[in-house]
């Protein structure tokens, strides 16, 4: 029998939250408070993993952390090659999904497992293809009024209003709502920890 590790997620997402514990994980959470503005990278898919360290890395070092499993994820759409995170503004939100109507971007979402007992740590990034619908305007402008697209990387999520939006996807429906399970088990079991140690 192993012994049970207790989880720390280091974001604020419910999202994120929410995927845990439907697999049987009750994890603590524990904002970093990362400035994800500060951090750059070459390439989208590598811009989320440097953010997935640095909320891992920011709170595996708290005196809280200490002999637990931490998890810090990030997420980004590319398109155009470009990497797209939360929209700043309701503007910017329009802008993005006029952009985005009839076409697919790749959620890109970086994972940083660190195991504080050991000091041991792993990461990558998964990525999903999302195939976008086209909304109307006006459907696009009663999206953007109900504030969720403000609040998610990419302006966009499958797991709340916009979901009827998205004609489908290739790859991890995780992946996109925030954290890949498949993912992070791999990651885990590099470190010489079983997913199972972590049910609730």
């Amino acid at each position: 029998m192993t012994a049970q590790r207790t989880l720390i997620l280091a974001s604020a997402s419910p999202a994120r939250l929410g995927l845990l514990r439907q697999a049987g994980m009750a994890p603590k959470v524990i904002v970093s408070g990362v400035d994800e503005d500060a951090l750059t990278a070459a390439t989208p898919a590598e811009l989320a993993r440097v953010l997935a360290e640095a909320k891992a890395t920011a709170v595996a070092g708290l005196p809280e952390a200490a002999g637990s499993l931490v998890i810090g994820c990030d997420s980004v759409l590319e398109l155009d090659g470009q990497a797209l995170g939360k929209p700043a503004d309701a503007e910017e939100a329009t802008a993005r999904w006029k952009s985005m109507r009839g076409r697919a971007g790749v959620l890109r979402t970086g994972h940083c497992v660190i195991d504080t007992a050991s000091g041991r740590r792993t990461s990558a990034t998964a990525s999903t293809t999302v195939h976008f619908g086209e909304p109307t305007d006006e459907e696009v402008a009663a999206y953007i009024a109900s504030g969720e697209p403000l609040h998610v990387a990419g302006a966009f999520t499958l797991d709340g209003r916009s979901a009827p939006f998205i004609d489908g996807i290739e790859g991890d429906a995780g992946t996109v709502i925030g954290l890949s399970l498949p993912l992070f088990r791999r990651l885990l079991a590099e470190l010489g920890v079983r997913i199972t140690a972590l049910w609730d």
